[in-house]
């Protein structure tokens, strides 16, 4: 590498630690607010979205089926993160921000993570409010989360493109899952259904053949964030009926996006999702027969929407809506940008894939082979 490489390199790793830095002022400062606002001292944060969130996207896991190795505690001075001392070389030179001071247990003593006394917040104690504090993504988490969908929608597009319908549901996940590991992401969901199984709205991956038609469903994390998408590839040529269906699905998802407005609240944008059904020619209750997703970032959907979940629609927060039907299904990750004329933007988004313009928005269609 030359000098000017080599400065370069140096340049641009420090920029990434100051942006690690700012990130983590914020996030700090957030907390603080919610102590104020509590009247409490300190919080201990020890679940998987929250220290992600908190920490930059720091992998704060072994197994994933696991509850993180480390717990955060939070105060109005700093940060500390306690783990065991077989983690805490990994973490220190691999994941975590600058200015964190680790505390280290032997392995076989379980770090304390219960309050301590009257002024320590558990983090179940104050779940919406730490929920609410993650909505706001920052440009940095933008820049991030965009370069995960489109890697994400790329490798999910490629496996596609060169699939066969002879090849089974579990060839087409391993392929999935191998890609999304390539781009240092962890596929936590990967859902694969062939012809005879794209009834299901969770269909884990089995051993028969694609045939003629195939549903893709994948979550990716990298970072901490986690973006979801759902793609289909055809075979053969479509009945009318299919395509119909095909079709009304994005226009229902039409209405939903066009409800995510900055403001607006979350019980607003499931009501006007919960009846674009019945006016897209869907059965009036199709939504009750399948979750229909919610914010995104640090957690698959955090939380779903539904009859009485609360919240209100940010600027720069992440969706992802999954409106459904019997055989059709459509899902990106979108942030809302709140710009008039577009108010939200995808990111789970693959150039070559086929799309067409919904309500002013470029929605994928069915890859036909």
């Amino acid at each position: 590498m030359s000098a000017v490489e080599t400065a370069a390199a140096s340049d641009a790793a420090a920029r990434h630690l100051a942006a690690r830095a700012d990130e983590l002022r914020e996030k700090h400062g957030r907390l603080r607010e919610l102590l104020d606002a509590r009247g409490a001292r300190s919080i201990v944060l020890d679940g998987q979205p929250s220290l992600a969130w908190l920490l930059a996207g720091a992998r704060v896991h072994v197994s994933l089926a696991a509850p993180p190795i480390a717990h955060a505690v939070v105060d109005h001075d700093g940060i500390t993160v306690h783990t065991t001392a077989n983690e805490r070389a990994r973490l220190v030179e691999e994941e975590l921000p600058p200015g964190i001071e680790v505390v280290a247990v032997p392995w076989h003593e379980v770090a304390q993570r219960r309050p301590t006394d009257s002024g320590q917040l558990r983090e179940s104690a104050v779940e919406h409010e730490l929920a609410a504090l993650r909505r706001r993504l920052l440009p940095a988490e933008h820049d991030r989360y965009r370069a995960l969908g489109a890697d994400a929608a790329k490798v999910v597009g490629d496996v596609l493109r060169a699939a066969r319908p002879e090849d089974s549901e579990a060839l087409i996940a391993a392929r999935v899952a191998a890609g999304i590991v390539e781009l240092g992401a962890e596929p936590l969901v990967t859902l694969v259904a062939g012809a005879g199984r794209v009834a299901h709205r969770h269909p884990l991956p089995g051993t028969g053949p694609l045939g003629r038609r195939a549903m893709v469903v994948v979550c990716a994390r990298r970072r901490g964030l986690i973006a979801n998408l759902t793609r289909w590839v055809r075979f053969d040529e479509a009945p009318r009926a299919e395509r119909d269906a095909e079709r009304r699905i994005l226009d229902v998802e039409a209405a939903a996006f066009a409800a995510l407005v900055p403001g607006r609240p979350y019980s607003e944008v499931f009501d006007e999702l919960r009846r674009a059904y019945a006016a897209h020619g869907f059965d009036r209750d199709e939504w009750g027969s399948h979750h229909q997703g919610g914010p995104a970032g640090y957690a698959g959907r955090d939380p779903r929407l539904g009859p009485g979940v609360a919240g209100t629609v940010e600027a720069g927060q992440a969706f992802t809506l999954n409106p459904s039907a019997p055989g059709v299904k459509v899902e990106d990750t979108v942030l809302v940008t709140g710009d008039l004329g577009q108010t939200v933007e995808p990111i789970t988004v693959d150039a070559e894939w086929p799309s067409a313009i919904v309500a002013g928005i470029a929605r994928p269609l069915v890859l036909e082979r």
